[in-house]
């Protein structure tokens, strides 16, 4: 025996938790309480360590390295050797400053300005980043509830809010990251083609007109071209791109510097930019080098090249344009300065169509005809510019702010530095970005706000002619600000995609989680490039910034959701070290995502949403089953809960009533479902609506057959997967069968959930049983049901109830013969709700008695009918009720039904041992039912008549007539033969039968005779629902 073992059994064969901490199966594990007088712990050892192993584990457990599995899955060999090391400076803020300042700041912030003005880009940028300020809070308090690994906000969300939403999220941030690609690369052929080698042009344009196709088809080739050489670069070696972060890093920070420079020295020495105007039109300063129309050289007036764009000769008495001839021309500074007092200028907006000049404010001679304007060299809006569209395109200049998170693996404390770095770094941008609204709007022109492309000051960049020392500071920084964005959109892309695909929750996405050897996303980086280059094909800037606005506010909407749903829900896990925050910003901020995804754009805001909801549908219905401990199952459980205390307040109404099922299985010796169709059954009878219970019994004790149960378990929920049935399944370990079903009908639901209907299938082979408890079960099974005011549908031949095929066209027959709540009238009804049964039409049969009026009570029939607004066929039957040696008319009809030895039920009067006299029999109308016997059964039946061979027949004749009318057992055979040749008459073809079930004799002692009755109700007929209400009204003619 091994040192510190016990002889005890170890452990109870209860599967394991997978945790690092709790069953940690250490080869040492035996010493580890040895000599501890820990003897009376012993047992439990294998499943709870000690506590002193427990704190050695968790001080030394540490983060993950970058990676896509989770911690909860990691092996020992899978935790960090070296224990990271970044802070938050490096770690967080850095990261964060890179992404958040890129492109738009560069190539679309001077133009939203003199677009929308200071007070509406104030308002803009306000919006935005008081967005993203809300979302850092809602990120920081879940970053910090408990350690998060590499994965960042795709992790946070989908370990917050499910699978479902991690999936759809993470799947919309994947697609934001690729797009953000697409608009970086745009933005660098941007620079290349329009400020640094315009010649470099493959497409150029003839006329005016052409210019804006010219440069987007520029735009897809040098595009296509520089995605394919980056997506190169990530392949091969994405070691390169991290090691040259810190040079594009470098380049936005000297940027930011040039421009504060830049805007300082205006105060003292503005830069020398002119601007030239025709009236009050801004001229494209590309074919002319002097804003005048004519010049003295040598004392002889002639012309420039700028009345040669206008005319039509050099000469002075060519034929000009006439707002050409009308205005003078004028030269302003394009950048006055900060102390010019400008800013009063451009504190309104200037929006307009596509095409509209750029104007400033001042008196000019309009021209009769301007239909020629469009040929001329002025500057113009190349889009219809309005507030929404600006919000969308701006929006992308907030995002950046998941960097630090996406980094948590590489952090010596993410806790303390996700939170601290991202709020600072946002706090940060939201400086810069509101003091170059303001500084934008006091030093430059509002023309040359307006001017997009710079074409008024040489091509210039716009935000470079303010900068210091030089424009080309500006150009260069954002080059290569762009390249390095670009870069890292495609390294982070493939990575998150391989994250969502080897999480399993996506099938179709599988392929997507396999690599390289070293672990490189290959096939996600193909994707991602595929996915980029519809984005370029796009090939305008301001066309894809707001797709990619979309995903991304649908991932901070979620985040701010994850946040919110946690602290209502009041979670025990919810402990997060950040705690400045509320439910309440959390909120504002989901609200402040929903509205911004509206103002930027409607459609793709909707669009968006269904593109999550799609995903969500799909992982809903074919994902891999995750349990994550998500905010969504906590909502759940708190909704179903208040559901359940409010249902319990009042029973139901005759309205609201439905049947909520209790099916009852039995299980084969392998514990497979028997009857399988009364699955598929309850499926077409729920139609997927109400509550539904699967239950069965196994016998024993739930000590010894734990493991059957859930064996049996599992099997149930296998057969209700195939059949498409929901609901909850409910297995029982009980002494014997019949406290077994007892305690189900009892005890199966919770609250106001309970069912109000058992649903089991006919005893088939009750006869061949030789253990008579099997059919005595059943019928303790009816007297229970009724006894708890449940309703009861017994199922025949349910193997021959259909599947999934649908049926053709014939009949649904009930049978109302005596009145139970109006049930019998409403299966029917559900059943043709089903796809199956939809083709079917109902009839309703009844019975007519001796003194019934039959032809009213088809009027009143069909009048009770039409205002419970249901759809039947009516027929009365009449039945005489007569003593059944009165319905035959001979007697040796009788006699070959009572003695017929082949069919299915067999039919002997046994008297009394002391048969000596039958007119005492006669002389007392009160003797009791039990000294007449009526058993049914072909054994007995086959004894009797070999002992009384010679005179079995008189003697049965004899016995017959000297019945008293009221012996019961003759009157209820009776009706049973005479109801099943009219029901089989009618209904022989009818694809379901539903009769009314007769109830159980209160002495057991008939328990026997009542299953004869039953089974000869049901004689010759195919498939048959027997149906015993619950007591109560469940259909009604009120609205």
């Amino acid at each position: 025996m091994e040192p510190g073992s016990s002889s005890c059994p170890r452990g109870d064969g209860n599967p394991r938790e997978s945790s690092p901490f709790i069953n940690n199966a250490d080869d040492d594990k035996g010493t580890l309480y040895d000599g501890k007088n820990m003897a009376l712990f012993e047992e439990e050892m294998d499943s709870n360590p000690m506590v002193s192993s427990l704190l050695n584990k968790l001080a030394n457990y540490t983060n993950l390295t970058q990676g896509v599995r989770e911690h909860e899955e990691a092996d020992e060999d899978e935790v960090a050797k070296a224990s990271p090391q970044m802070g938050t400076f490096i770690g967080v803020y850095l990261p964060c400053l890179q992404n958040i300042l890129g492109v738009i700041l560069f190539l679309r912030m001077t133009w939203i300005v003199g677009t929308a003005g200071i007070l509406e880009s104030f308002i803009i940028v306000s919006m935005c980043c008081s967005c993203t300020m809300l979302t850092a809070i809602s990120m920081s308090a879940i970053a910090t509830n408990g350690v998060v690994p590499a994965g960042g906000s795709y992790y946070m969300i989908s370990r917050s809010l499910g699978p479902e939403f991690g999936g759809a999220v993470g799947l919309c941030f994947y697609l934001g990251t690729t797009f953000a690609g697409a608009m970086y690369i745009l933005g660098t052929i941007e620079i290349l083609l329009t400020y640094i080698v315009p010649s470099a042009a493959i497409f150029k344009a003839e006329e005016k007109a052409q210019e804006a196709d010219a440069l987007l088809n520029n735009m897809r080739v040098y595009g296509t071209c520089c995605l394919t050489l980056m997506a190169l670069v990530v392949f091969v070696g994405v070691k390169y791109v991290n090691k040259l972060a810190l040079v594009f890093l470098a380049c936005v920070v000297l940027s930011i510097l040039a421009i504060y420079a830049g805007v300082i020295k205006t105060i003292f020495e503005p830069p020398i930019f002119p601007v030239c105007l025709l009236g009050n039109r801004t001229l494209q300063n590309h074919g002319f080098d002097k804003c005048m129309k004519t010049e003295i050289i040598d004392n002889v007036t002639v012309t420039t090249k700028l009345w040669s764009l206008f005319c039509k000769g050099s000469e002075l008495n060519a034929s000009c344009n006439e707002y050409f001839t009308l205005n003078n021309v004028t030269e302003i500074q394009g950048i006055p300065g900060l102390t010019s007092g400008v800013i009063s200028e451009n504190m309104w907006g200037s929006y307009g169509p596509a095409g509209m000049l750029v104007e400033k404010a001042m008196p000019s001679v309009p021209a009769s005809d301007a239909s020629q304007d469009k040929h001329m060299p002025y500057v113009v809006n190349d889009i219809t510019a309005f507030f929404t569209l600006l919000v969308g395109i701006y929006f992308p200049s907030v995002t950046g702010i998941m960097a630090g998170s996406n980094r948590s693996g590489d952090l010596r404390d993410a806790q303390r530095s996700i939170p601290i770095g991202t709020i600072l770094a946002i706090a940060t941008t939201t400086i810069i970005y509101l003091s170059c609204v303001v500084m934008f709007g006091a030093c430059i022109e509002g023309v040359l706000l307006r001017d997009k492309f710079g074409d008024s000051v040489k091509g210039n960049l716009v935000i470079g002619t303010l900068s210091w020392p030089s424009p080309w500071v500006i150009v260069i920084g954002s080059f290569f600000s762009c390249c390095g964005a670009g870069l890292q959109s495609l390294t982070g892309a493939p990575r998150l995609l391989q994250a969502i695909a080897r999480d399993g929750i996506v099938p179709f996405l599988e392929v997507f989680g396999h690599g390289k050897a070293n672990g490189e996303p290959t096939w996600a980086l193909l994707l991602t490039a595929v996915i980029c280059e519809s984005g370029i094909l796009i090939a305008s800037l301001d066309a894809v910034a707001p797709i990619l606005s979309m995903f991304f506010l649908m991932c901070y909407l979620f985040v701010n959701l994850a946040c919110a749903l946690q602290t209502l829900l009041r979670t025990p896990n919810w402990r997060p070290r950040f705690k400045y925050y509320h439910w309440t910003l959390s909120f504002l901020g989901m609200s402040l995502c929903l509205a911004l995804m509206f103002i930027s754009s409607w459609y793709y805001a909707l669009v968006a949403m269904l593109i999550a909801g799609c995903i969500y549908k799909y992982i809903e219905y074919r994902g891999a089953e995750k349990e994550w401990g998500d905010g969504i199952r906590g909502l759940s459980l708190n909704a179903a809960r208040y559901a359940l205390i409010r249902l319990e307040e009042a029973p139901p109404h005759t309205k609201n009533w439905r049947p909520q099922l209790l099916v009852l299985l039995n299980l084969d010796s392998e514990l497979s479902v028997k009857h399988p169709r009364l699955l598929s059954f309850t499926t077409q009878l729920k139609a997927g609506k109400g509550l539904t219970i699967v239950g069965s019994v196994l016998e024993g004790t739930f000590l010894s057959r734990e493991s059957d149960a859930k064996r049996a378990e599992q099997s149930i929920k296998s057969a209700m997967a195939a059949e498409k049935t929901k609901g909850f399944c409910h297995v029982v370990v009980s002494s014997n069968l019949r406290d077994g079903f007892s305690h189900l009908i009892q005890s199966a639901g919770l609250g106001g959930m309970k069912h109000n209907s058992v649903l089991m299938a006919w005893p088939t082979n009750w006869k061949q049983s030789s253990d008579p408890q099997s059919w005595k079960n059943f019928i303790e099974t009816i007297r229970e049901t009724t006894a708890a005011h449940q309703a009861l549908l017994v199922a025949k031949n349910v193997d021959s109830f259909p599947h999934q095929e649908r049926l053709a066209e014939g009949t649904i027959d009930v049978w109302w013969i005596v009145h139970d709540g109006g049930l019998l009238m409403l299966l029917p009804f559900l059943l043709q709700q089903h796809k199956v049964w939809r083709k079917c039409k109902m009839r309703i049969f009844t019975v007519a008695q001796l003194d019934d009026n039959s032809i009213q009570m088809k009027k009143d029939l069909q009048m009770f009918l039409y205002h419970l607004r249901l759809n039947a066929e009516v027929e009365v039957v009449e039945m005489v009720r007569r003593w059944m040696f009165r319905v035959f008319s001979q007697t040796g009809q009788m006699l070959r039904l009572l003695q017929a030895s082949q069919g299915f039920r067999e039919a002997q009067l046994i008297h009394d041992r002391n048969t000596a006299s039958h007119a005492a029999l006669n002389d007392k109308p009160d003797v009791s039912p039990e000294r007449v016997h009526m058993t049914w059964t072909k054994d007995k039946f086959c004894t009797e008549r070999n002992r009384n061979r010679d005179h079995s027949a008189n003697m049965a004749v004899r016995d017959l007539f000297s019945m008293k009318p009221n012996q019961s057992n003759v009157r209820c055979m009776h009706t049973a033969i005479k109801l099943n040749e009219v029901v089989a008459n009618k209904s022989q073809g009818a694809h379901l039968v539903l009769l009314n079930m007769p109830g159980p004799p209160k002495n057991r002692g008939g328990d026997e005779n009542y299953m004869e009755f039953l089974e000869v109700l049901m004689e010759g007929l195919n498939r048959v629902l027997l149906v015993r209400g619950g007591g109560r009204e469940v259909i009604t003619i009120y609205s």
